[in-house]
């Protein structure tokens, strides 16, 4: 079952904030991560100097979170605050709990009074997640190559090997332009970079019904999709001929969207299963995104 985040539409929990400190004042670093089979990018990290974690990088989403299961068995985590009527993907009628004070060390990153939410879900083999907000202020690389996210005070010399896009970002949501093959129409669409989605596309209800897209494109299955509370959609999975990010084509893209379920989807998505076919490289405020195809650039497309 895949897995959606609680802000795909905007939930409506509050955003704390954190102190962070650098070790040795050296920001640049380089942290190993792990690429599952799911498309989960998986970072480790050390919580309250005690409780080893696995954490989702999330590149849609600003909080640090922690699944029910892996709550259970941190030591140094307690729970003491509670919001109800929280918004996500899939409902309105979620209850988030959450810690205060708390200590995060990525890499030689550390994150001083920091709220963590409690979750249902988080992607497979995860214990969490955690959004780019941990690396404000510095260029971020991510390396599938390597398996290294790399950050660096300024942008590496070597980008000018990369093609570099101009994002547009709202509330810390980072979100790129592309092109999209529907029968013989090109048609050029805004889609949210969306790490903790691990198929490639899903599509905005107002895109489906503009380009009928039920009627238009090969219909491939169905599948259901979790957001972090464990609310379920089934969603229609097809396949379009291409889909351009600049000069790079993906031919053959499959696809997802709820046909019929107009204002349930107001975003569309652009997930792991693309975004790992390249190196990237985001500037530090995160107006510019660089990418560079890599060795998965060809690979066939997940079928979970």
């Amino acid at each position: 079952m895949q897995i959606l985040s609680r802000v795909l539409l905007g939930a409506t929990v509050l955003c704390t904030g954190f102190t962070a400190t650098f070790g040795q004042n050296k920001p640049a670093q380089t942290i190993p991560f792990r690429l599952t089979a799911y498309n989960n990018l998986v970072i480790p990290a050390l919580l309250n100097q005690q409780d080893s974690v696995r954490l989702m990088l999330h590149t849609a989403a600003s909080d640090v979170t922690i699944t029910e299961e892996a709550a259970r068995r941190m030591k140094s985590l307690s729970f003491d605050g509670q919001v109800d009527s929280v918004q996500s993907w899939g409902g309105n009628a979620n209850t988030a709990d959450f810690s205060k004070h708390n200590q995060l060390r990525v890499g030689t990153l550390l994150l001083n009074d920091l709220t963590i939410w409690k979750n249902q879900h988080s992607g497979q083999e995860t214990d969490g997640k955690a959004g780019l907000s941990l690396f404000d202020g510095l260029v971020i690389m991510v390396d599938f190559d390597r398996n290294q996210l790399k950050t660096r005070n300024k942008l590496p010399q070597n980008a000018s090997k990369y093609q570099k896009f101009k994002l547009e970002v709202q509330d810390d949501m980072m979100f790129l332009q592309a092109v999209c093959l529907i029968g013989s129409d090109s048609v050029e669409h805004t889609f949210l970079i969306h790490t903790g989605y691990g198929g490639s596309v899903l599509f905005d209800d107002d895109f489906v019904k503009t380009h009928q897209l039920g009627q238009r494109i090969p219909i491939t299955g169905e599948k259901k999709l979790s957001d972090a509370y464990g609310n379920v959609l089934i969603t229609k999975k097809g396949t379009i001929p291409g889909f351009l990010i600049g000069d790079f084509k993906l031919d053959d893209l499959p696809v997802g969207f709820f046909e019929g379920a107009i204002g349930q989807q107001s975003i569309s998505v652009l997930g792991s299963d693309v975004l790992k076919r390249f190196n990237w490289i985001i500037d530090a405020d995160r107006s510019h995104i660089y990418l560079k195809p890599n060795g998965l650039f060809k690979t066939r497309f997940a079928t979970f």
